[in-house]
């Protein structure tokens, strides 16, 4: 499954934006993976902490090789050690048990967050260990599908942003107008600017500044 969107958003986004709708129509479509099964993507999004894209996809394999589906019961049924000879570490194992149980025993009711509003999902992940608040904006994009989120603490965002407007630095103020500006959309949005700090577009640069290290 990819996250839903369409020409209704990109058109939107378009008209709000010049410079976006040069980058829209260079890009085109943008098709990123999703995962609508809540508990799954949390669990998913701490396995990837801290670690490389391929090193997460290799021990997010072996996960589903060795327990099937991913949930609460099956977290709780697999012993540390069979988990921490998967490649997931001893504190993301504490992690990931101490959400399966709180799931299992109704502590948190993961049907209900879907019926909350984007700041309350935020502050229901970021309950649970292991989960901060970029990981609780990831997760309302890629799992729940949210058209709204516009992380700053996203360092691509802000690389995207220098690179298409020539920012030099993006601060929270300017940051702001542009979550105001791209506002319901802001996660369309976050796509293209993800694929331009990815190198999607040729010739399209970075402006912020260069460090250089002094001379002894």
């Amino acid at each position: 499954m990819y996250f839903n969107y369409g020409e209704e958003e990109k058109e939107y986004l378009k008209g709000k934006d010049k410079k976006l709708c040069e980058v829209i129509e260079k890009i085109g479509h943008i098709k990123r993976e999703i995962d609508p099964d809540l508990f799954s993507a949390i669990t998913h999004q701490i396995v990837a902490q801290q670690i490389s894209s391929k090193a997460q996809a290799t021990i997010w394999q072996r996960l589903e090789n060795a327990l099937g589906e991913i949930n609460a019961k099956n977290i709780l049924n697999t012993p540390d050690e069979t988990l921490n000879s998967l490649g997931v570490s001893s504190r993301k194992v504490g992690y990931i048990k101490e959400l399966a149980k709180k799931v299992e025993s109704r502590e948190l009711d993961i049907n209900a967050i879907w019926q909350k509003t984007d700041e309350e999902v935020i502050s229901d992940l970021t309950s649970i260990k292991g989960i901060g608040v970029w990981t609780a904006q990831m997760l309302l994009i890629f799992c729940m599908q949210r058209k709204n989120v516009f992380s700053f603490d996203d360092l691509a965002i802000q690389r995207g942003l220098r690179m298409v407007y020539h920012h030099r630095k993006i601060t929270k103020e300017l940051f702001e107008k542009y979550k105001k500006r791209f506002s319901p959309y802001c996660s369309v949005a976050s796509l293209y600017l993800w694929a331009v700090s990815g190198g999607e577009i040729e010739g399209v640069k970075d402006y912020a500044p260069q460090k250089t290290g002094k001379k002894l």
